[in-house]
């Protein structure tokens, strides 16, 4: 199935002005990589009429391709029957798989992937949300990686790249969760408290923040769009933004946190420590109490109790619109904010936003600047995420994939 990962792009990476000779090497190895990926088995002509190399390159790259095990030649072949005998190019690490597992404030998952997108596994467990209880939730998500590592070994396939998705900012070396307002954490070391419960982690481990790689996925998906600012909630509010195409990282890789914009400034004091921060009147934990849903999420969960409130909002329930329209406001006077500090092309709304964007459309527009003798301000489009409860995990597997594609020695059975 090539869909979980076809539909964001081939991965080929962004060609950059001048290439040093190795640089060149790589890009070329990806290309015939990507082509075998693509079209399946092929003739060294094929491969060099399709890519635009020239046919000793090909001969040369694929021999570097074999002896590393990445690619095997197929027995000769009759080119429709007549002729001289062909031999085909395959791709022979046709045994890998990548792995992304992803915690938020419900639950934790887990998917495996191989090379062409087709989903080997995919596990789900609730963790119950103990707050300020860390542990708790990593024995959880150690449960989902074990069983999801033992549906690839049963698949026949190798783990060569181990992604863990975080619904909180990550940070430091080795990096680390830097705090989880949502789960109530401070400073907790994912990767490690992952490799003390599950033997046989692959080496090639990263921890990641969800809004980061959701924004990514999201962007992939927009041919053309290089000014983007991605906003969600789920689990607390977060996002990311692009510029020109290049993700806005910012000193310590903190940009994003959205959630955390002080809009009221005599608010309530934030578990952050600021005053007023937009999660403080825009979060899911508060709007869900004010529409009087908070007995639901304790009991069901986070995710079950949003969707409940998106379905009593488009249902006209007065507690839930009157608590929606309330952080509405907020979330309307936020974007002002994160527009005129970017002016991105397109916002894009992930998490349950995503399912209320035209409600958003009049809470971002009524507070819109205008300069005299002009019209108004340039106006960002407004848009639902398509990719749903997977952006960051597509995001994730994506990357992966994009930068084994890249660089595909790294798929060499000897590393």
């Amino acid at each position: 199935m090539r869909s979980y990962l076809h539909e964001q792009g081939g991965g080929r990476g962004s060609e950059r002005a001048s290439l040093v000779s190795e640089d060149v090497r790589r890009r070329n190895l990806s290309l015939v990589t990507l082509d075998l990926l693509e079209n399946g088995p092929r003739s060294r002509s094929r491969i060099a009429d399709s890519t635009g190399l020239t046919r000793g390159s090909v001969t040369a790259l694929s021999a570097a391709l074999v002896e590393a095990g990445v690619v095997r030649e197929s027995e000769p072949l009759l080119d429709g029957g007549k002729g001289r005998p062909v031999t085909h190019l395959l791709l022979a690490a046709d045994d890998v798989a990548f792995v992304a597992l992803q915690l938020d404030a419900d639950r934790a998952e887990g998917v495996a992937v191989t090379l062409s997108g087709d989903v080997l596994a995919r596990r789900t467990q609730h963790h119950g949300r103990p707050m300020g209880r860390p542990e708790l939730i990593l024995d959880v998500l150690a449960a989902v990686a074990t069983q999801v590592l033992a549906d690839v070994e049963e698949a026949g396939r190798r783990v060569i790249d181990l992604s863990v998705v975080v619904f909180a900012p990550v940070g430091g070396d080795p990096v680390v969760v830097l705090a989880d307002t949502d789960l109530q954490w401070g400073r907790v070391d994912v990767l490690r408290g992952l490799r003390d419960r599950v033997p046989g982690l692959p080496a090639s481990m990263r921890l990641q923040p969800d809004a980061t790689l959701a924004a990514l996925a999201e962007l992939r998906l927009r041919p053309g769009i290089l000014d983007l600012v991605y906003l969600k909630s789920n689990s607390g509010i977060g996002g990311a933004a692009f510029v020109d195409g290049r993700l806005v990282a910012g000193s310590h890789e903190a940009a994003g946190a959205f959630g955390h914009l002080p809009v009221d400034f005599a608010g309530d004091l934030c578990d952050c420590g600021q005053r007023g921060c937009l999660v403080t009147v825009a979060g899911p934990d508060v709007v869900l109490e004010r529409a009087g849903l908070r007995p639901l999420m304790l009991d069901s969960g986070l995710t079950l109790a949003l969707e409940e409130l998106v379905s009593r909002i488009a249902a006209g329930e007065s507690d839930a619109v009157r608590a929606w329209h309330d952080a509405a406001v907020w979330i309307g006077r936020a974007l002002q904010i994160i527009v005129r500090s970017f002016d991105p092309a397109v916002v894009v709304f992930g998490g349950y936003w995503a399912e209320l964007v035209d409600t958003l459309r009049p809470a971002f527009l009524r507070d819109q600047p205008t300069l005299v003798g002009a019209d108004t301000w340039a106006v960002a489009v407004l848009e639902a995420g398509v990719l749903g409860q997977d952006a960051a995990l597509r995001g994730a597997l994506w990357s992966a994939r994009a930068a084994v594609l890249e660089e595909p020695l790294l798929l060499d059975p000897a590393r």
